[in-house]
């Protein structure tokens, strides 16, 4: 606890104490009998004896003294106080009863000559006592005004120490060409104004989770260099009914100070969901707030130099009226992103990272395909950990390759203990795989293989695709099939028997099968579309499934399924008896090493053996060709030769263009 959090506790307890004393004094006070008596009365009872003690207090400006003293006629708190004549003979007649009687006698300086003892004794009291009520109230009132700030605006103004520009945002170049209409309006509105063209009021980023949607507002603001407040769409919802819509019109009444300006609502779908959806209606103070929003963005009022943006993963969602023209007019989606994509974000997250000799950003983007810009710095950062970890002084391919299995697998469980019988059936298992992806063209590419538990799998085998795509074809969708079913397969043809560890393998080509044969139309049932999915805002996406055919029809897609996945179970199986020699080296090796990467597969295919301690790592590696390279790399090269039309080459017309260039 610091010194300010100390004197914040303490001070109100203090406060109250010396509330308490004063209070005391004043009572104990306030019930003392006090007898005013005169002159004459006071010398009466001094020369009956009566007295038993007085206390003197000269007051020279008056020329006076108080007396004041007690009797033994007098009840316990009970006392008298007279005024005499400031004179010697006074003084003298109370001596000389003094020493007739021996009573007590007892003087006192004059208080007008201390002016602190008078403050002390006189003003003081006073002062604690309205300085203790003023605390009391003052505090009511700021819990009043607390409650009075319930309406308020959550939204927070992002400090000028905190500006994110488009430099810190890597692999989003489309989307910034989208938003860079923005930043000209805010910096320089009258050029727009000029020709009658209105900015988009609002513009809704979407896209998977950790692509890049905050950082991307974030820049926005720092390259326009106006004021950006930020608020999440979950903090307008409150239990009160009436409070998310008062926070709302606080907040445009804000922005309206400070414009031009920008307002960014985070995971939108919070507030912005369908009216009037789900069971039993819908959400009275979320609609109630849903509708405050669409009227600040497009009601009767105007909203000048105002613009929104907002984010969310999922558009399906949000009420049809928020995305109309004139509050959301633009989308941007913000994809998971490419190659070249992942090479420049993993070039942002490195500016303060130490590397080994030898590793490059492009052969790490290469091995990261479907990571999200998050995943990318988690992927360094936990390389960075891992280097830590092992006192090493700079990042190395084994930390890079433990920490990309971390992040889709978690960590290896080394303590986790196989019998004998288990890890040979997760060996053949996970070399099931990994013969079907070097024996079909269209099956996903093997980039390491490890018999070394992670998460809920017992073994992990990562396959990639051979070259990044946006379409697949049945082909390719029928061989990715069999490549999942490659591990069970594997399984039945060494042992005889089938385990539970294929699950996964199921859930995954199952998926694929149906979507063939009810959403792309690639079965005997022709070019229908049976099934879509219809989201629903609070049953969740799976509950509700459209199905637009009948009983007969349901059962022929079942037909269908399970036809496409005998198909390709029996390719497989017979794949896999053809290579029975290369799934027994694989396994073997899988058995001995655990762990083997997509170099010591190739290494293995073609020498039978692993690699062996002298030979170099250029061993590993066959020299590569141009036909060795995917059409993605194709495209880079012959992008940066110069080579025209190289976007409309098939591969084959690339390889030419660019051995022709090269000769």
């Amino acid at each position: 606890m610091n010194q300010k959090q100390m004197k914040k506790t303490f001070l109100p307890y203090a406060l109250l104490a010396l509330f308490i004393v004063s209070v005391l004094f004043l009572f104990n006070t306030l019930n003392q009998k006090v007898n005013v008596l005169t002159y004459d009365e006071f010398m009466k009872m001094a020369n009956k004896g009566e007295i038993t003690e007085i206390q003197i207090t000269p007051k020279r400006n008056a020329s006076i003294y108080e007396i004041r003293g007690e009797s033994s006629d007098y009840d316990e708190n009970e006392s008298f106080y007279v005024r005499v004549p400031f004179s010697e003979d006074v003084m003298n007649k109370l001596l000389t009863v003094q020493k007739k009687y021996n009573f007590k006698l007892n003087t006192s300086p004059d208080p007008d000559s201390s002016k602190l003892l008078l403050f002390v004794m006189n003003v003081l009291p006073m002062i604690l006592l309205i300085g203790a009520a003023f605390f009391f109230i003052t505090r009511q009132m700021g819990n009043a005004n607390k409650s009075m700030d319930f309406g308020k605006s959550r939204a927070k103004l992002n400090p000028d120490n905190n500006k994110v520009t488009f430099k810190d945002v890597a692999g989003l170049d489309e989307e910034k060409e989208e938003v860079q209409e923005l930043i000209d309006f805010l910096r320089e509105p009258k050029k727009f104004q000029r020709l009658g063209a209105r900015i988009p009021k609002g513009v809704l980023l979407v896209g998977p989770p950790g692509t890049g949607k905050t950082l991307l507002a974030k820049a926005v603001a720092g390259e326009a260099n106006v004021p950006f407040y930020f608020i999440s769409g979950s903090d307008f919802v409150e239990l009160f009914v009436g409070v998310g819509a008062s926070r709302v019109r606080d907040m445009f009444k804000q922005a309206k100070h400070n414009a031009p300006c920008l307002i960014f609502i985070d995971e939108i779908d919070a507030v912005g969901r369908q009216r009037g959806s789900g069971i039993g209606g819908g959400h009275d103070e979320r609609e109630q707030t849903l509708n405050q929003l669409l009227t600040e963005m497009d009601g009767f009022g105007a909203n000048e130099g105002i613009i929104i943006i907002a984010a969310t993963n999922r558009p399906d969602v949000l009420d049809p009226a928020l995305l109309r023209p004139g509050r959301f007019d633009r989308q941007v989606t913000v994809n998971l992103p490419d190659k070249k994509g992942r090479e420049e974000i993993l070039a942002v997250h490195a500016r303060n990272k130490i590397f080994e000799d030898g590793i490059t950003l492009s052969n790490i983007a290469e091995r990261t395909v479907g990571f999200s810009g998050a995943d990318l710095e988690n992927l360094l950062n936990e390389s960075a950990l891992l280097a830590v970890r092992r006192n090493k002084a700079a990042i190395g391919m084994e930390e890079l390759d433990e920490a990309h299995d971390r992040v889709l697998m978690g960590p290896a469980k080394k303590s986790h203990k196989y019998t004998e019988h288990e890890k040979k059936v997760v060996a053949y298992h996970e070399a099931g795989h990994a013969v079907l992806g070097l024996r079909l063209s269209g099956a996903n590419e093997v980039q390491k293989i490890t018999i070394i538990p992670r998460g809920n799998a017992g073994g992990y085998n990562l396959m990639l695709p051979k070259e990044e795509r946006y379409l697949s074809t049945k082909t390719e969708l029928l061989e990715t099939i069999s490549g999942l079913l490659a591990g069970r397969v594997a399984e039945e043809t060494i042992f005889g028997e089938i385990t539970t560890g294929a699950h996964n393998d199921f859930e995954k080509a199952t998926k694929i099968a149906r979507s063939m044969v009810t959403e792309y139309g690639m079965s005997d049932l022709g070019p229908v579309q049976f099934e879509h999915q219809e989201s629903s805002v609070f049953l969740g996406r799976d509950y509700n499934k459209s199905r637009n055919f009948s009983s007969q029809v349901a059962f022929e897609i079942d037909q269908e399924q399970r036809k496409i996945i005998n198909e390709c179970y029996d390719i497989t199986k017979k794949i896999i008896s053809e290579n029975r020699d290369l799934l027994d080296l694989i396994a073997n090796t899988l058995l001995e090493h655990e762990t083997i990467t997509k170099e010591q597969i190739a290494y293995l295919v073609e020498h039978g053996h692993m690699p062996k301690d002298e030979e170099t790592e250029e061993d590993l590696v066959k020299p590569t060709t141009l036909s060795d390279l995917t059409l993605s790399e194709l495209k880079d090269l012959a992008k940066e030769k110069g080579i025209k039309g190289y976007n409309k080459m098939k591969k084959e017309e690339l390889v030419d263009a660019l051995q022709e260039d090269d000769e």
